[in-house]
């Protein structure tokens, strides 16, 4: 079986637990990144990370690719996640990790498949 391909919009899911995340954005997105290596590395996904703006300091992966809207605005990530769908060849082989409706509505039109943030969270978590 290939691999899926998954577009994660990474804020939305490091907002799924009331952590204190937003006390520490870098740290969360660095911790959200260490625990998506960890889950693409066991089950062989490839996994692309999109941010709202850049982490500071930057985050650089071997394993996934850590990627960011290239201007930090409302929707940023969301815009940057329907740009790189648009882009795929086969596109009814990625699936947008968000809870966003509008973000998952757009992904769905795109051909993609939508999981709820919080249940990929729940699943990267598991291991």
């Amino acid at each position: 079986m290939e691999a899926m391909r998954w577009l994660v919009d990474g804020m939305n899911v490091i907002g799924t637990r009331p952590d204190n995340w937003w006390r520490d954005r870098d740290a969360a997105m660095l911790k959200l990144v260490d625990q998506l290596e960890r889950w693409a590395a066991a089950e062989g996904e490839e996994v692309v990370v999109v941010f709202e703006r850049r982490p500071s300091p930057p985050i650089h992966s071997t394993v996934i690719e850590v990627t960011h809207a290239p201007k930090p605005k409302a929707h940023a990530a969301d815009d940057e996640i329907v740009r790189l769908l648009a882009a795929e060849a086969a596109p009814h082989a990625v699936r947008v990790v968000t809870s966003d409706r509008g973000l998952g509505e757009r992904a769905t039109a795109h051909g993609a498949t939508v999981e709820r943030a919080d249940s990929f969270r729940s699943r990267i978590e598991s291991l």
